[in-house]
């Protein structure tokens, strides 16, 4: 079973709650999941990528909700995360967007919702590094884990062996063990780790159990 590692998620249109988020994590996490939507592919806005920032160690991914990824290339190339990820929905062509983020050392993802079908976006994933299942409601924190979209996984595995497969929606610390052995390995978690009242503590614990080789 291939190593799994939880990533909280930073989901907010205020800057000062954003900030406040870097530093409640910061003491204990090595990668975050920035969420940012420009309200093309959601109803809500947050925080545009100018305004993004991280502390010196993080391995950032940046999921970008846009219809129109090709807006935001420049701002991303002065950003440098370690991953951007796209919607598979998008309204333009993700392969020449991949090729130049690639280009300027960055991994690429796509974001995969409910409604599609893997190998309906084949060359996509054949040219992505990770691969997200989306189960839960865009731009918004507290969605439901809907567990069949695992489903999805070996359909992805069938494209691209090496893939990575990220997770988004839901998750928290009743399903984070059903969700790696289900191969799933970036598990990302919004409101299981931000609302709870120690925010480390229930980072911990989910970190503890994708360690777990037994299966629920």
């Amino acid at each position: 079973m291939a190593i799994s590692i939880v990533a909280p998620t930073i989901l907010t249109e205020n800057p000062t709650k954003f900030k406040e988020a870097v530093q409640k994590y910061h003491p204990f996490t090595k990668r975050a999941h920035i969420d940012v939507s420009d309200g093309t592919l959601t109803p809500n806005l947050t925080i545009n990528e100018t305004a993004v920032w991280w502390p010196k160690g993080w391995t950032v991914d940046i999921h970008m909700m846009t219809a129109r990824p090709s807006l935001h290339v420049d701002n991303l190339i002065k950003l440098h995360p370690n991953l951007v990820i796209f919607h598979a929905e998008a309204s333009e062509d993700l392969l020449p967007i991949f090729d130049t983020l690639k280009q300027n050392g960055m991994k690429v993802g796509v974001a995969i919702v409910k409604s599609i079908y893997p190998p309906s976006i084949k060359a996509v994933l054949e040219s992505a590094d990770h691969a997200l299942i989306f189960s839960g409601n865009m731009g918004q924190y507290g969605g439901e884990a809907d567990l069949l979209l695992l489903e999805k996984v070996p359909l992805i595995r069938e494209i691209h062996r090496n893939i990575e497969i990220g997770w988004d929606g839901g998750a928290n610390l009743e399903n984070v063990r059903t969700l790696v052995h289900g191969g799933v390995t970036v598990i990302n978690a919004g409101s299981a780790i931000s609302n709870a009242e120690d925010p480390q503590k229930a980072y911990d614990a989910m970190m503890a159990e994708t360690l777990k080789e037994d299966p629920i």
